[in-house]
């Protein structure tokens, strides 16, 4: 009997207060917004490693391997000479289509860009590539203007890196060094990592920088994900190679790492900043709630109502505050960030990649939990004076 009057009394004390709050609007109010904006904050600055990551993730599939030089990073670190790459294209496990084998050997070179924001010149990545590269990438399409010919300084541009970067649209002529290339064609890859690069024929890119006959990696379609084991055991058991062997999924996911920890450190730095703001302005609000109640709580406290209901009612109000303000910062980080285009560096490759924010479905849960601790924190305090007000001195208010 006592624990459902105890139960009784939490449930009378915290309606209570529950409907006072639209009674103290602008104290709500401001311990609401505190919260929002961290959960805001906190969830846009999150998005932006998972919008990078599900790019990087999403580029490749498991029956595609990438072969770069052993003890390499990245493209960018490799090198792979001509006879290598033979080696590697006549491995078992290759898949075969209408091009023949379909193994790519391809050359990775960086140039610079103006930016459509800021003008400021940016690295964007110009890879060179053989015919067998359009097959290889499965999901690859033209979809406006056409291929580049072998053999011409022609060049085709990723939807990505044509909308963040100046002058890649079709038609258009670029000049790099002491080359000119024409834009013949605008690809898109399902928003994978290749549409922040520029494509042009491997032998043209190989003459226009002096790379004589050598590539940086090769990229083969496998006969199946399964295959994948049989074509790198016979490389990596090869004497005449020293090469890594990864899948392709593989390959890119790993380079997200860098930038998706940097963003989660700066992200917990800011929020944890903020959210001691968050934290008082609802110590404040709950202090000044307490305040107001305190006839209303010597009375309870006169009639029989115990100190621990009272705590708890109060931590109930504080977190649905945080609540309330969790959800509207959802909100806000959802329609106000995801999807949002953008390019960033690319720490594995120093290039810039072109991603969107993508606001998760984990990324709010989290922002809410922040949004719930910020309440509990914030109304911890408050309800522990509550609990302990002395009923001659609240009735003397009376």
């Amino acid at each position: 009997m006592r624990f459902l009057n105890w139960i009784r009394q939490i449930i009378a004390v915290t309606g209570m207060n529950l409907r006072n709050i639209p009674s103290r609007p602008g104290s709500s109010i401001v311990a609401m917004l505190g919260i929002a904006g961290v959960v805001a904050v906190l969830v846009a600055i999150l998005s932006i490693g998972a919008g990078f990551e599900k790019t990087l993730a999403g580029t490749g599939s498991p029956d595609t391997a990438v072969v770069i030089r052993a003890g390499s990073s990245s493209e960018l670190s490799s090198g792979i000479g001509s006879d290598d790459a033979r080696i590697v294209s006549q491995a078992p496990g290759i898949a075969t289509g209408e091009t023949g084998v379909l193994a790519s050997a391809e050359l990775y070179v960086v140039v610079d860009v103006p930016k459509r924001s800021s003008g400021t010149d940016a690295n964007v990545p110009l890879r060179g590539v053989q015919d067998t590269a359009f097959e290889v990438r499965r999901n690859l399409r033209i979809v406006e203007g056409r291929r580049f010919e072998s053999g011409l300084r022609e060049i085709i541009v990723g939807r990505g890196a044509a909308r963040e970067f100046a002058g890649l649209d079709l038609g258009a002529e670029i000049t790099w060094g002491s080359n000119q290339w024409t834009i013949v064609g605008i690809f898109e890859d399902n928003g994978s990592l290749a549409e922040s690069e520029i494509w042009t024929d491997a032998p043209v890119l190989q003459d226009a920088y002096n790379r004589g006959s050598s590539f940086q990696t090769v990229r083969v379609r496998l006969e199946s994900a399964d295959a994948f084991s049989t074509f790198k055991d016979a490389l990596t058991a090869d004497s005449r190679l020293d090469v890594s062997v990864e899948r392709e999924n593989d390959f890119y996911a790993a380079q997200s790492g860098v930038l998706t920890n940097i963003v989660n450190v700066l992200g917990g730095s800011i929020t944890f900043l903020m959210g001691l703001g968050a934290i008082f302005a609802a110590i404040l609000t709950m202090y000044a709630a307490v305040s107001a109640r305190t006839r209303e709580i010597a009375t309870l406290r006169a009639l029989g109502f115990g100190g621990s209901p009272i705590v708890i009612s109060v931590l109930i109000e504080a977190l649905v505050l945080g609540i309330l303000g969790g959800l509207a910062g959802g909100l806000v980080a959802y329609f106000g960030f995801n999807g949002f285009q953008t390019s960033t560096l690319n720490w594995a490759s120093f290039s810039q990649v072109s991603f969107a924010f993508a606001v998760t479905l984990p990324l709010l849960v989290t922002g809410l939990v922040y949004a719930v601790l910020m309440g509990l924190f914030g109304g911890l305090l408050p309800s522990w004076k509550a609990a302990r007000l002395p009923i001659t001195t609240a009735l003397r208010e009376l």
